[in-house]
């Protein structure tokens, strides 16, 4: 983290993050935030990019793998959403195929620099993230707890709900109902 309104050793109060951000954090902070100047404005941080004004919408969400290879799915396909602490978030991009899309990280729905923007409610909900970023260990170690960071981003496709399940019971079981989970 960078900025030179406190000392290292000190934790910002609430009021004093407030002051330095401009915006209220939480979702009032989401409802206060002004247009961004410009039209279509992109931000990012390590682990994802979005669009600055609160009423813009990305096309597409692209997913940047570590290798250097990248995807893009419509948010028009965008269907079901989770995020759940210990699996991860899941989305499911619906089509001639099922699509689910696994992103494993930490912080995931941690708003950004105690900010209005965050990756689930205020990024993805909002179709406002324009890509999504595996990070290498080294960008993880340096994030450390202050953000989010994303250690994995898996795609898979499926014909078939029995497919689905099984493969969600083999890899992410915190997504599926109670009464399949067992």
């Amino acid at each position: 983290m960078t900025g030179d309104w406190t000392m290292p050793d000190e934790t910002p109060s609430h009021q004093e993050r407030l002051k330095r951000s401009g915006a209220a954090a939480g979702l009032r902070g989401i409802l206060d935030l002004k247009e961004a100047d410009g039209d279509g404005e992109e931000a990012s941080c390590n682990a994802f990019g979005y669009l600055r004004g609160i009423k813009d919408k990305a096309p597409t969400l692209e997913l940047r793998f570590r290798g250097g290879n990248s995807m893009w799915f419509p948010y028009g396909s965008l269907g079901q959403c989770q995020y759940n602490r210990s699996e991860g978030l899941l989305l499911k991009f619906n089509g001639d195929v099922v699509y689910l899309v696994l992103v494993r990280g930490s912080n995931l729905d941690r708003p950004l620099d105690d900010g209005p923007i965050n990756l689930t409610r205020a990024g993805l909900q909002r179709h406002r993230v324009v890509w999504l970023r595996e990070m290498t260990p080294d960008e993880i170690r340096q994030i450390g707890q202050t953000g989010p960071t994303i250690e994995s981003i898996e795609v898979v496709s499926f014909e078939s709900q029995t497919a689905l399940r099984e493969w969600l019971k083999e890899k992410a079981p915190g997504f599926l109902p109670n009464d399949t989970a067992g």
